[in-house]
Formats: structure tokens, C-alpha cells, sequence
């Protein structure tokens, strides 16, 4: 069962901003029948989602968005192209740009990539020369050429040249295929994809049909934490924050543990990263989480009963603040426990370690201690259920993979889904089914029934 748009409609609807009326509409008139309320508990999960364009690698990408401009523009400046267009471009981007073409040896590939960033040089000066009509830079085709160009070439002591992987912007930027400039490569675990994520958010009440209160489409390179704060953000506009939301590890960090609950009373509850550190891996080993701090003072104590000596905050490598904290080479010299706590090479040994600021840190550890107890496993089972809606989504209206180029249009689709399985779910509700449970192998019910 599917719910196709007609283009014009779809575009209208994004025009005007009023996408979003399909979801909160229906939203609207579930709060009336009291089937969705706030401070229920909610689960979010976020399924990979395939662009309309096929996954391209970086020399065909370069020579399809050559052939995208010249194309473009042969319809709209016919003349102007054959009067700026060599020859021999009707070979190489008058068909699509294919595998099967391309020679096997990197250094011809090399070769071919440095000719279509010579081509796409030649094209873009001639569109940029003060006497060629302003219109063409206008066309969308010309400025996404560009920005293809300029990530993939560079100029090199007057030569051209292909950019090396390490010589990329960051994949948030980079442009994937000229046809959908914003979808994105994705990874997440084992599965690689270029387009993008759909999170979904949604009730979990046993006493009531299971909806799905909020959707957000971002392009595949976004992370899952980068988006928690913004869905908690957007479901205290619609009034329907949760009391507990339950997240996989991936939406979770120290700051959104603090912020969901100062700023919008939401307890998350799932698995927080644990300390990767080897002292927090090894039996014996002497870990952040056994220092006391005192952050009045400034200063931790170390489980022999040292105190540190120097107290700095700092900004690590994912810009997170953080404080280093410092022993004395003295103090850590005579410890009886070095080797529980230091493994440095230096002939001067002593134990810096890293924590958050206070009310981080005291969040982390209490999370952490949190998914060790017998009774989080039962807590966080409540998660599995959105992998059930997920599936719907895919398999019932095809939610993997986009009918639409670009980001807007791709929200919109999953936007009409979300409507659609809230449909489904209200009909078999007032039938009388009965709310279908997660399931569970027979070993997991045999411990949880322990």
C-alpha cells in the first residue's frame, strides 16, 4: 500500500511551508480523542534511507555533473554551448558515465579525472567571463558544478589535480551525485549508503494505540546525537515531551543526559558509551569513575588518597568542554598501584585524567551505574518495539528508499508514511486488536521471567 504525490502537489506543499500539516493535523485530533498525550513514554529510532540516484564514486561523480551542466544548459543556451564546447566532450559526456567504461589501472583513471577537472576548468571560466549571459551562473546545474569542481580539484603549483581522499571536505558538505545534492554517504554499523536518515518518535503506552508523534528527515551524514536536542526541541512546541524517552546508545551523550532533564523533565533512558579508556577494561584497572572529586575545591583524590596538583579546562577533540586533571610524578612515582593506573612509557609516570564538567560527569556516572542493574534490561526492552514500526514503514510503504530528489521532498514522503501507519494503527485500535507484543526469544523471556 503506497501514497504517491504528484510532483506539482508535493512541491506546492513545500512552497508554502505547510508539510508539516500532515502529521500535526492528525496529531491535533488524537489529543482530542485521548489517544496521545504528553509525558507518555516515547522510543526513537532512526532507519537509513536511499536517495533516488544511484551510489556513484568520485570520477563518476565528476564526469556526471560535467554531463548534468552541459545538458542543462544545451536547453536553455543551445548556442552558447557548441559555440564553448570541444569536440571531443560528445564522447566523453554525451551517455552516462558508467563502471563499465572507465579503464581498471588507477593511474588511467587518474589520468581520465584530471581531463574532466581540465574540461570542467575550461567550462566554468567561460561561464564565469564577464561577457557570458549572467542567467547561465543562475542555472542550479552550473553551481552545483562548481562545488563538485572545487571538492574534488585543486590547483597545484599552476597544474590541476584529482584531490586525495585525505584532502576532502567533510562529508556533511560533500556532494554525493549532481542530481541530489544534498544526500549524503552514511555508515552506520556495517551498512554504507548514500542519502539519508528518517528519526522516528513514538508513543509506547500499553494502554494506548502506539503513534508516531514526530518525524525529522536529515541527510545521512548527520549523527544520531546531533539530533536528540532538536526532536525534544520540537516535541515541547507540540506539547507532547515525553517523561521517559528511550534511545540506543547512539543518541546518547553526556550533554543531552543533562539537558533533557533540566530543560524538558524528559528521563532518557538506554545505554550510555561507556569509558574506553584501558584502565575502565582491565580487571584491577583504576578508572575515571574511582576518583573523587571535589568541584568546590577543584581537585579529585585518587583511590590511595593522593590529590591532584592542577585542575585545566579544555576543549577536546569532538570540541566537548572537559577538565584535565593532573597528579604529581612524585605521588604517582611511589604509588603501590602504578601499574593499575599507568602505562606511560616516560621515565616521569604520573595519571592525568579527563571528565566532563560536574553536572555531565555526575549524569554519566549515574547512567552508567544505571545499565548495570538487574532491572535496566527490562527498562530499555521497551526500545525494540520501534524496530516494528521501522519495519511497517519499509516493507508496508516503502519508506527505504526515496521517490524524490532532495531533502524537503524526502521529508515530505516520510512525513505522508508517518500519517499513513498512524492510520493503520487508530483503525486496528478501534477494532478492538490488541497491541501486537515486542517479540522476544526464549532465552530472553527466560531470564527477564528469573
Amino acid at each position: 500500500m503506497t501514497f504517491p504525490f504528484y510532483r506539482t502537489y508535493a512541491a506546492r506543499l513545500i512552497d508554502q511551508g505547510a508539510e508539516q500539516l500532515l502529521l500535526d493535523a492528525m496529531l491535533v485530533l488524537f489529543k482530542e480523542q485521548g489517544w496521545l498525550k504528553e509525558r507518555q513514554r516515547q522510543r526513537t529510532d532512526s532507519p537509513h534511507v536511499l536517495a533516488k540516484v544511484r551510489a556513484i564514486h568520485r570520477l563518476i561523480c565528476v564526469g556526471e555533473a560535467m554531463r548534468f551542466a552541459l545538458n542543462n544548459l544545451a536547453i536553455v543556451a543551445g548556442d552558447w554551448v557548441l559555440a564553448h564546447s570541444d569536440p571531443e566532450w560528445l564522447d566523453r559526456y554525451g551517455h552516462r558515465i558508467e563502471e563499465s567504461r572507465l579503464p581498471r589501472s588507477q593511474q588511467d583513471r587518474q589520468t581520465i579525472a584530471e581531463q574532466i577537472g581540465r574540461d570542467g576548468s575550461q567550462l566554468l571560466n567561460d561561464l564565469y567571463a564577464p561577457e557570458a549571459p549572467a542567467f547561465l551562473r543562475e542555472i542550479p546545474a552550473v553551481q552545483i558544478l562548481r562545488r563538485v569542481w572545487i571538492q574534488n580539484d585543486v590547483w597545484v603549483e599552476g597544474q590541476l589535480s584529482f584531490r586525495g581522499n585525505e584532502d576532502l571536505p567533510p562529508g556533511k558538505q560533500f556532494i554525493n551525485s549532481p542530481y541530489d545534492q544534498e544526500a549524503r554517504y552514511g555508515k552506520k554499523r556495517e551498512t554504507r549508503w548514500t542519502g539519508y536518515k528518517v528519526h522516528l518518535t513514538e508513543t509506547c503506552e500499553d494502554d494506548a494505540p502506539h503513534l508516531i508523534a514526530h518525524v525529522t528527515t536529515v541527510a545521512a551524514a548527520i549523527t544520531d546525537e546531533a539530533m536528540t536536542e532538536t526532536i525534544h526541541a520540537e516535541l515541547e512546541q507540540t506539547k507532547l515531551t515525553p517523561r521517559q524517552h528511550v534511545l540506543d546508545s547512539g543518541s546518547i551523550t553526556a550533554p543531552i543526559l543533562v539537558s533533557s532533564q533540566q530543560q524538558y523533565g524528559i528521563e532518557v533512558i538506554g545505554p550510555a558509551r561507556g569509558d574506553v579508556k584501558w584502565q575502565a577494561n582491565t580487571e584491577g584497572g583504576i578508572d575515571a569513575s574511582q576518583f573523587h572529586i571535589d568541584w568546590e575545591q577543584k581537585l579529585a583524590i585518587c583511590p590511595t588518597g593522593q590529590r591532584s596538583i592542577n585542575w585545566t579546562p579544555a576543549i577536546d577533540d569532538r570540541k566537548n568542554e572537559v577538565i584535565k586533571i593532573k597528579f604529581s610524578t612524585t605521588d604517582c612515582g611511589r604509588c603501590p598501584r602504578q601499574v593499575d593506573c599507568i602505562r606511560s612509557e616516560k621515565k616521569s609516570k604520573r595519571r592525568t585524567i579527563t571528565v566532563r564538567p560536574q553536572a555531565q560527569h555526575e549524569a554519566l556516572q549515574a547512567a552508567r551505574r544505571r545499565q548495570k542493574t538487574a532491572a535496566f534490561p527490562r527498562q530499555y526492552a521497551l526500545r525494540e518495539g520501534i524496530e516494528a514500526t521501522m519495519s511497517q514503514g519499509v516493507r508496508a510503504f516503502g519508506m527505504r528508499r526515496s521517490c524524490y530528489l532532495g531533502l524537503a521532498k524526502t521529508h515530505l514522503q516520510h512525513l505522508s508514511i508517518a500519517a499513513a501507519i498512524n492510520l493503520v494503527r487508530v483503525g486496528a485500535w478501534l477494532d478492538g486488536d490488541d497491541l501486537a507484543p515486542t517479540r522476544i526469544s526464549a532465552f530472553q523471556k527466560l531470564c527477564f521471567a528469573a
